[in-house]
């Protein structure tokens, strides 16, 4: 695992990006990164991630409570806790109000649910849900760990979007890619909405992204394709239950990106 002094690096530097980005306002948005044993670390409440620094960061156990730090944690620690009580594979949560991804989330809809880039499928999974609006709390914790099993980003109805992964930088892409994917469907709707990927195709690269190690949600989606769990499935086990470095992780999820478009559009040429 890295050192804690570079994880919270990793924190304030993702802080950073969703404040310059104009992806929080206010004092939106928050961050958890698992440590060793029932530790998190975690951005406190009440502070604009522009003015997150290594020292304001908080530490808290698996039930909520404060371990260390001067912040108070955030009242969303629950659906971040809950991703992380399923998921051992997951090492960090991003959340944030990405302008076109939250556009989605808070209207009737959701045209980015079903994969229509290759690459989404790859590096997010077979769906994208919308998760039904909850008061934060018991509720809103529930409504998300239904989904937390099968799939690596959700929207959050009327709300915003999170996404989590072997570390903050998968994590944060993820939520990159869901915002793109959100900015390109709502650029397609005068065009008569996004076409979505045939299913022969999603399956393909749902086999990809499950050979390429990249959680149990990717190996979920294979043993049943477009099916989402309500309950854990606490025998699975992952080869790679220790993530990768993010440099290898990176490089693999690109090497078969590109392997896997080359194959379509091979196959396209032959027809």
């Amino acid at each position: 695992m890295r050192a804690a002094r570079g994880l919270r690096k990793d924190v304030v530097e993702t802080c950073q990006l969703l404040f310059q980005r104009g992806w929080v306002a206010n004092h939106d948005g928050n961050i958890t990164v698992r440590l060793d044993g029932d530790r998190y670390l975690a951005t406190p409440t009440a502070t604009s991630k522009g003015n997150i620094t290594e020292g304001s960061l908080i530490e808290v156990d698996r039930s909520g409570k404060r371990l260390a730090g001067t912040g108070r944690p955030f009242g969303e620690l629950g659906l971040h806790l809950a991703v992380y009580s399923r998921r051992d594979d997951v090492g960090a949560v991003v959340h944030a109000h990405p302008p076109h991804a939250t556009a989605i989330a808070c209207s009737r809809g959701n045209p980015i649910e079903r994969p229509f880039i290759a690459e989404a499928v790859v590096s997010i999974g077979a769906a994208i849900p919308k998760i039904g609006f909850a008061m934060p709390g018991a509720e809103a914790t529930g409504a998300l760990s239904a989904a937390v099993d099968d799939v690596d980003a959700v929207l959050l109805a009327n709300h915003g979007a999170i996404a989590w992964g072997a570390d903050v930088e998968q994590a944060y892409l993820r939520l990159e890619l869901l915002e793109h994917l959100a900015r390109i469907a709502v650029l397609a709707q005068p065009l008569g909405g996004v076409q979505p990927l045939p299913d022969s195709a999603i399956k393909s690269l749902l086999e990809r992204r499950a050979r390429a190690g990249l959680g149990k949600a990717a190996d979920n989606a294979v043993r049943t394709p477009g099916q989402h769990s309500t309950t854990p499935d606490r025998a699975t086990t992952h080869e790679s239950a220790s993530p990768a470095s993010p440099d290898a992780s990176s490089a693999t999820l690109a090497r078969v990106i590109r392997e896997e478009i080359m194959r379509v559009l091979d196959q396209s040429v032959t027809k």
